[in-house]
């Protein structure tokens, strides 16, 4: 077992190169056969193995935020990312509020699908706990009485319908009635012709006519065939003014108005409206009216000062949300809530809202538009543009579920990014994003809250098993894909739901990617069971052990990539399974007659798994875990010294390509520190742990430890060339920064334990090439200078 070229590790052009174009699923069966065929052929060409290394950066650089190494979020029990998600977590006791209930609808009565009076009692409770600014709410209160008919536009759930009812109660109006909503808006007139027949019918002969009667009628639908003209408007106003009243039209933001000026409706914060809620629903619980107003002001800021409520203003929640939350605060107040049911209620709106978006009735989100809800999930955080692209892949695969003998029809042209965002409760803002060549800053959009993006996935995998089908596709698709974020992002989505449910994650995607001859699937199903593993899904670490044992290659592959993802957690159990896995492999190639070689590409990953471990931040109890065991027999000894070597390579390279770099692990080196030249050096991970070790005398044994390694590796036939070329690269690297100038000439002297090793040194030092085959640098000769003559005493260890 030789060690692998740790000076520069070679370019991967699969992971990171152009993928194949996807293959039309609407062309003819023989045409979209050739075309698997073509994209099949490319992808063997350019399949390659990336080392553990890059495996581990591209985790924490395009898994989600939640998901992501180190960060401490994930599922625990019930939880999502520290949040109770549902009521499992935990004993529950009473009534529970998950945002289900009717309270979160107390903004106005129900959407109304039949004409009638809103009941007085109903605006007078909407009166009490109204906000908003009074300078423009006046305004539009006038304009009202001005011209008998407004048009409110606004976004859904944003209180439009509690301030439509109230600006028909500013005007004047002594009773409001709801209209049809479905009606095509050239019928607006008769339909208040019909109303105003109805009510002077019911009223008795000589009874007076009653004041004015205001008319509302909530999101019109408006769409390109039948658009909301001013003529209607002009129609309707004369109908108005003959009866005395006034009529206010809802609409949303993509409505279709011709000539016609809607007022824009701007709500109030979210704080502001469960405040006046709050305040309202403590009025009724005030012990004594004479000191209503005291009670109300104290309890109130005492409510509002819990984490709970902190919490909850500081998420993404709507007006109705907050609406339906301050009864639940007075109820809080009053004892009749537990704490822990307060703090489940603003996940509880979040899972209200995610089912509400999946719902399948009148007023369902088109199929394109809960495509691109679960596209912005998977790439929460990514690019827009990629996440647009992906979704209407999403969902064409929808599609053929839906539709299985129809062309997949997806339009080239959709909603715009704005409402598309709005409607998902996302945001789009500008971000630097890590790429191949660097990060360069792009446009990214993201849920405004954090949880969403998981609750969606495991809500979608687990309530809608018809949508499994689609996802799996797409999901495979992903893991195609030339681009590591795509990639990466396909691995963290899957480990989600790996989470909700794992025996089917296993089935439908990971153990299939895990058994593939590709190794970019391998790689995919790695990233997947590691990122599961982080968040909190059961018997990962058995999945691994049976597939390191088994006889399928590939997933004992598979199996010692995510090792090394997961190994840091527990270091010493990895480096078992790891001695265990290369004593297999010389054993299995020693029953061959002759011996068959080694497998290069599992060797590759056992140095690779090992490399990562010694980087990591358990890197103190690896080393001593390697020392302890690496004399033990040959297949150990040649497992750690290659391991070895390979992680002193890191960051000895010249940074000029896009393996280089510190890399995401918290291992020593971690911080960019390089002189700012075009190409500038790397620094040398391990020779800076060296230098941090021999100055402390606490760790003393760990630069004890790491020359006793050197020296195996120098000492060593199969490894000595090498770990020769190692120091050669860290020569180079000395001649740009002195501080490893510095622990060179420490460490140097060290590894003389025999008059042959100073002559192997000093044969280095004078004979090595320069960079771009220059001669040796004048670093070369000043660490000469440190090393033994021989045949002269050298420096024994202590």
């Amino acid at each position: 077992m030789s060690a692998p070229d740790t000076a520069a590790p070679p370019a991967n052009p699969a992971p990171n190169g152009p993928s194949a174009p996807p293959v039309d699923p609407n062309a003819p069966p023989q045409q979209g056969q050739a075309q698997a065929e073509e994209q099949d052929e490319a992808a063997e060409e350019q399949d390659r193995p990336q080392d553990a290394w890059a495996s581990r950066r591209e985790l924490a650089d395009h898994a989600p935020p939640a998901l992501r190494i180190g960060s401490g979020a994930g599922f625990g029990g019930a939880l999502v990312t520290g949040d109770q998600h549902g009521v499992s977590g935990g004993r529950v006791a009473g009534d529970v509020i998950m945002g289900s209930k009717t309270e979160i609808w107390q903004l106005g009565p129900p959407a109304p699908h039949a004409s009638g009076e809103v009941p007085a009692a109903t605006l007078e409770r909407l009166a009490v706990s109204f906000v908003a600014d009074e300078e423009a709410f006046g305004a539009l209160a006038d304009r009202l009485r001005e011209e008998r008919v407004l048009v409110v536009r606004g976004a859904a759930f944003t209180g439009r319908r509690t301030a439509a009812l109230m600006l028909l109660r500013r005007a004047g109006a002594t009773s409001v009635r709801s209209l049809l909503r479905d009606r095509p808006p050239a019928e607006l007139a008769a339909q208040l012709d019909a109303e105003q027949q109805r009510a002077e019918q019911g009223r008795a002969g000589d009874a007076p006519a009653p004041g004015p009667v205001g008319y509302l009628l909530c999101d019109l639908m408006a769409d390109r065939t039948r658009p909301l003209r001013e003529p209607h408007l002009l129609a309707v106003r004369d109908r108005l003014a003959a009866h005395d009243g006034y009529l206010v039209v809802t609409v949303g933001p993509t409505a279709v108005l011709e000539e016609v000026d809607p007022a824009g409706w701007q709500p109030p914060s979210v704080a502001e409206v469960l405040t006046a809620h709050l305040t309202a629903q403590l009025r009724a619980l005030a012990p004594d009216p004479a000191t209503c107003e005291e009670y109300t002001g104290r309890e109130s800021a005492r409510l509002l000062a819990l984490p709970a409520v902190t919490g909850f203003l500081a998420r993404d929640h709507q007006l109705r949300e907050a609406a339906a939350f301050a009864p639940a605060l007075a109820r809080h107040a009053a004892g009749g809530l537990p704490a822990d049911e307060l703090d489940a209620f603003s996940l509880g709106a979040l899972e209200s809202q995610v089912r509400e978006w999946f719902e399948e009735d009148e007023a369902a989100l088109p199929l394109r538009d809960k495509a691109f809800l679960i596209s912005l999930a998977a790439f929460d955080g990514g690019p827009y543009a990629l996440t647009a692209e992906l979704s209407d892949r999403l969902y064409a695969e929808l599609l053929r579920t839906q539709r299985p003998h129809a062309p997949a029809d997806v339009p080239v042209f959709g909603t715009h990014i704005g409402k598309r965002l709005q409607l998902a409760r996302a945001e789009r803002r500008q971000a630097e994003e890590a790429t191949e060549w660097g990060p360069v800053r792009q446009w990214v959009a993201a849920f405004r809250d954090d949880r969403a993006a998981l609750v969606l996935l495991r809500e979608l995998w687990t309530a809608h098993p018809s949508a499994r089908p689609a996802l799996v596709r797409w999901l495979r698709a992903l893991a195609e894909d030339g681009r590591p974020l795509v990639r990466t992002r396909a691995a963290a989505t899957t480990a989600v739901l790996a989470h909700a449910d794992l025996p089917s994650a296993m089935a439908l995607l990971i153990e299939e990617w895990a058994a593939s001859p590709r190794y970019r699937h391998r790689m995919v199903a790695a990233s997947a069971l590691a990122l599961a593993h982080f968040v909190g899904a059961p018997n990962v670490p058995r999945i691994l052990d049976g597939w390191s044992q088994g006889e399928d290659r590939p997933m004992r592959w598979v199996a010692i990539r995510t090792h090394a993802l997961i190994g840091p957690e527990r270091p010493a159990g990895t480096l078992r399974v790891l001695r265990t896995v290369v004593r297999k492999e010389y054993e299995e190639s020693r029953r061959e007659d002759p011996p068959a070689p080694l497998d290069e590409a599992m060797v590759e990953e056992l140095a690779g798994a090992v490399e990562l471990l010694l980087l990591s931040e358990a890197r103190e109890t690896v080393l001593g875990e390697l020392l302890a065991s690496y004399e033990v027999d040959r297949p150990a000894r040649d497992l750690t010294l290659a391991g070895f070597l390979r992680a002193c390579g890191r960051g000895a390279e010249p940074r000029t390509g896009p393996e280089s770099g510190p890399g995401p692990g918290p291992g020593p080196g971690a911080e960019d520190e390089g002189p700012d030249e075009e190409h500038p050096p790397g620094r040398p991970l391990v020779l800076d742990w060296y230098r941090e070790a021999v100055g402390s005398p606490a760790t003393a044994w760990v630069a004890h430890g790491l020359t006793r390694l050197w020296r195996a590796a120098l000492g060593d036939s199969l490894h000595s060339r090498d770990a020769l070329e190692v120091l050669r690269l860290w020569v180079l690297a000395a001649g740009h920064r002195q501080d490893v100038e510095w622990a060179l000439a420490a460490l140097l002297p060290a590894l003389v334990a025999e008059p042959e090793d100073a002559l192997r040194l000093a044969h280095l030092l004078r004979t090595m090439p320069g960079e771009d085959g220059a001669p040796p640098p004048p670093v070369a000769a000043r660490l000469l200078t440190v090393v033994p003559a021989a045949g002269h005493p050298v420096p024994q260890p202590r």
